[in-house]
């Protein structure tokens, strides 16, 4: 009976394999598509307030990044709306000056 508490035959586990970021743990949660929704919203804005087109085209492209790297947990709501304001402001910027987009060189 002695011989299964000797200290000398102690065996040392290796440590636990930690899973990575859940949504316990969103330590390790990619920032990207919240940053992409902050600025399509920021562009769009801008592309309808000041009636800047290419505002408007680089807030559909943000809305389209923010998109593509969500998961598919996430609310939606919000990159909707974001995605909807920026598509607006194409679309008032083109019905307040049907011209094309001219080259800023």
């Amino acid at each position: 009976p002695g011989r299964d508490r000797d200290p000398s035959r102690l065996t040392v586990l290796p440590p636990r394999y930690k899973p990575p970021a859940t949504e316990t743990n969103p330590a390790l949660e990619d920032p990207t598509p919240d940053y992409m929704n902050l600025l399509g919203m920021v562009f769009s804005m801008c592309g309808l307030m000041l009636k800047l087109k290419w505002c408007a085209w680089i807030a559909v492209y943000c809305s389209f990044i923010s998109f593509a790297n969500s998961r598919s947990s996430e609310d939606t709501k919000q990159m909707m709306s974001s995605f909807m304001l920026s598509i607006s402001a194409v679309v008032m910027s083109y019905l307040q000056n049907p011209q094309p987009m001219s080259p800023p060189w």
